[in-house]
Formats: C-alpha cells, structure tokens, sequence
C-alpha cells in the first residue's frame, strides 16, 4: 500500500505512533491520519482531551525507556512531535530542552532503529535555518543531525518537517496569534517583542495537518520539507486588522527585546543544507482563520452568551 494514501477496504491499515500527540499541531496531525484509515496510537505525558473513539492512548514520558518502547513496538511510522515548543520557554530552560527536545528525540530514533520503523517524522522549525532562535534553534538543529546520521548509519528512513508560525484551534497563549487576540479582546493593548516591520508567514494549523498528511508519500522520504503560509505580514499590518475586526484602535507596545530570539524579516541565514518548500493549498486565509480565533477566544471570555445566536464583541460606543 502507498504510505501516503488511506488504505482501500479490506487493506491493513498503517500503525503510527505520534509522539507529543496531546499537543496543539499534534492532536491535528492525529485527527488528519485517523481521518485518512491510519492506526493511531498516541503518546504523551498527559490524555489527549482530543482523543478519539478510533485511536490509542498511551500515558507517559518521552526519556522513560519503557514508554518508548511500548510506543515504537509494531508502529510502521513514528511521529514525533514531543518537547518545548515555545522560544521563550527553551530559553528559560534550557537543560531542560537539551534533554526533553534532543535526547528525548534520540530515545525515539534508538528505539525504531530496533523496531525497523519503516519512517520517522520529526517537527522541527524554520529556526533551524538561521541565528535566530535562542536554545530551542539549537535543539532543532540538534535533533536533524540525529536524525540524518541515524539513516546514514542505520538506514533507518526519515522525513523532518520544518513548520513556520502555526495558528489555529486548541492553540495556548504561548502561541502568538492566540495571545495577540486575547489580548486586544481582554484588554485593547498588545505587547510585542519586536519590530512593526516584522514578517511572518502564517499558516493555519489545519492546512499544516493536511499538508503533514501529504509528506506520507514515498518521494518525501529523507527529505527536509518546509510547510508555511503564503501570505507574508508585517506583524504591524497584522495588528491592524485585529484592530479593525474588532473595530476598536488598539495600542500596540513595541519592545525591543535582544533575547527574545525572534527573527524580525527572514529566518534563514546561509546555511548548507536547505530543504523543500511545500505550501499548502489554503484552505483558510488568514482573516477568516483569526475571525475563528477571536470567536474562540470570545467564547472562553463569554460563557453565558454560548446559548445566544451569535458572539458579538461589544464596542466602546
């Protein structure tokens, strides 16, 4: 059976394990191979509040031996998207990013070396091309080498997914879109550390998934895949259309933060090795997609407006 297509009636389906699949593009990932007749087995430190009737839970950490164990045993592809996800938090602990982010990877590579995994795919970022990025830069990159050197000793085939800035629903606040509406929604102040001129390419998470779900196919393995939007923004004109969808002047607080490690116009830097850049047929543009946000968010904020027939943001009038 084609590893990239949903299996045809009577076919076995392919048993995948997803690391850290509790988490924000995790759980999507999970929903998408699910979706497409793939066995899902889920591993994480906590149940997945997004589990689903078809798919495996197993509870436990990344660095215990046994959780890996259980979790490569008899998987056909294994996923990993574990670890410190946040720039911000890498920075702030970095032992502990080492170990979660890179030696928590390297545990996963040993073990489906051992299983004959048939792939491994690993979440890693756009950081990993340039100087930006703090400590959790260096535990991508960290990791793409692990990986790498794992096919070329062990042959043991890969396929890394470098994902741009991620936004979309079961997100946190440490998420960026999620804290810029939540904020302008509770407060109509926003704080950023950067520049207005800063570019990002937004890309909704459901269009990551589906795009993720594409890479299955055989032409991708031991391939460094770029997955992002389209539709580059300065973080200033982003902020202006909160303001104007929310119809209120927001004010924006610029800081200028040496250590925060964002890039402010482009993530890459010259580097030797790049990787294929695969965009996503979009799905959801960027203003419907923060429409669904602030719906999200004035949900969270309103409870008792959930019966009524709509979510309408009270003006300052």
């Amino acid at each position: 059976m084609a590893r990239g297509r949903t299996p045809r009636r009577g076919e076995p389906a392919v048993k995948i394990t997803v690391f850290g699949g509790s988490g924000f593009l995790g759980s999507h990932i999970c929903d998408k191979l699910s979706e497409a007749g793939h066995a899902v087995t889920i591993v994480d430190l906590h149940p997945s509040p997004w589990l689903r009737p078809d798919q495996n839970m197993l509870t436990g950490d990344i660095l215990d031996e046994e959780t890996v164990r259980k979790g490569v045993k008899g998987a056909d592809m294994v996923f990993n998207y574990a670890g410190i996800a946040d720039i911000g938090e890498a920075n702030n602990r970095p032992v502990d990013t080492a170990r979660i982010n890179v030696l928590g990877n390297v545990m996963i590579l040993e073990a489906c070396r051992k299983e004959q995994v048939k792939r491994y795919v690993f979440a890693s970022s756009l950081y990993v091309y340039g100087k930006s990025g703090g400590f959790y830069r260096c535990s991508k990159q960290a990791c793409e080498i692990y990986i790498e050197n794992y096919q070329a000793m062990h042959n043991l085939p890969y396929t890394i997914l470098r994902y741009g800035s991620l936004y979309g629903p079961r997100a946190d606040k440490r998420n960026a879109i999620e804290r810029f509406v939540s904020e302008a929604l509770t407060t109509g102040r926003i704080t950023y550390y950067g520049a207005p001129t800063a570019l990002r390419e937004y890309v909704h998470v459901d269009d990551a998934s589906t795009a993720t779900l594409a890479v299955l196919a055989p032409e991708f393995e031991n391939q460094n895949i770029i997955i992002s939007g389209n539709q580059p923004m300065r973080v200033g004109d982003l902020f202006k259309m909160i303001g104007e969808m929310l119809g209120k002047e927001l004010t924006i607080n610029y800081q200028n933060d040496p250590n925060s490690g964002h890039y402010q116009i482009t993530p890459y830097a010259f580097m030797p090795k790049v990787g294929r850049k695969l965009v996503p047929p979009l799905t959801v543009d960027l203003g419907q997609g923060i429409l669904r946000v602030m719906e999200e968010e004035h949900k969270a904020l309103h409870p008792e407006l959930q019966t009524e027939g709509g979510y309408l943001v009270p003006t300052d009038d």
